[in-house]
């Protein structure tokens, strides 16, 4: 019996980054909480942080261990449905 094709492009387990884009001095431990409920082997050597120009906003990249498309879509589920989160790519 064969398996159903994927509909992703993604072939897991792979490092899948994500970024994420809010304001506030603890943006960078949010996003690395969100994602570590998902991805507990997430490695802290994997997250960058930049700045805006003007410094109101704050970008937390995360390179996440991906197992699964269903893993990503969980993490995105929770990064962009908080509050703080302006955006999330």
């Amino acid at each position: 019996m064969s398996e159903a094709p994927s509909d992703s492009l993604l072939e897991f387990p792979c490092d899948f980054p994500i970024k994420a884009f809010g304001e506030g001095d603890d943006f960078e431990a949010l996003i690395v909480g969100l994602v570590r409920t998902h991805a507990p082997d997430l490695d802290p050597a994997r997250v960058r942080v930049a700045a805006s120009r003007t410094g109101r906003y704050i970008a937390v990249t995360v390179v996440v261990p991906a197992h699964s498309r269903a893993q990503l879509d969980a993490i995105y589920r929770d990064i962009s449905g908080h509050a703080r989160v302006k955006m999330a790519l």
